[in-house]
């Protein structure tokens, strides 16, 4: 029992980490993930673009930021589409999940990773656990069967 209090406690003082993510989907529907650069926790695992929030940005702000320095491209208008929260290990992370259907520019995977266009169901794993939901919601508004992609974790 003290254990288990203790535990909530952790827990409970963890900060969330507020991240703007995009997902930008193609003209046929494909949506863009890619890997997560080596060095980073859970390097390697696909997940959909984006990052943290700094001291003072929007999360549209900070969405545009990310794609500039991770993907190369500029992105048009990005709004909140849904908010999910997830606890890895590493981070407590509330994710700001953007839609995006236009940008401009080259797509250059400026930290090492791979990108790869992707029809649901996913064909790449693993894929980061708290991409989960929004694959769910994307595979349901398409009227399709979500299928949870295979993890590692």
């Amino acid at each position: 029992m003290v254990v288990e209090a203790v535990a909530s406690e952790a827990a409970a003082a963890r900060k969330h980490t507020e991240v703007a993510v995009g997902i930008l989907v193609r003209h046929d529907g494909a949506l863009l993930l890619s890997t997560r650069p080596p060095g980073k926790p859970y390097a390697g695992y696909w997940e959909f673009p984006g990052g943290k929030l700094e001291v003072g940005e929007t999360v549209e702000q900070a969405l545009r930021r990310e794609l500039v320095e991770e993907l190369g491209v500029a992105i048009g208008p990005a709004e909140v589409w849904k908010v999910t929260e997830h606890d890895y290990p590493h981070a407590l992370v509330r994710l700001h999940w953007c839609k995006v259907h236009a940008w401009t520019g080259e797509f250059e995977m400026r930290e090492g990773q791979a990108m790869a266009w992707q029809q649901l169901p996913l064909d790449v794993s693993p894929v980061l656990p708290g991409a989960y939901p929004v694959l769910q919601w994307l595979s349901e508004e398409r009227g399709i069967a979500f299928v949870p992609p295979e993890s590692d974790s």
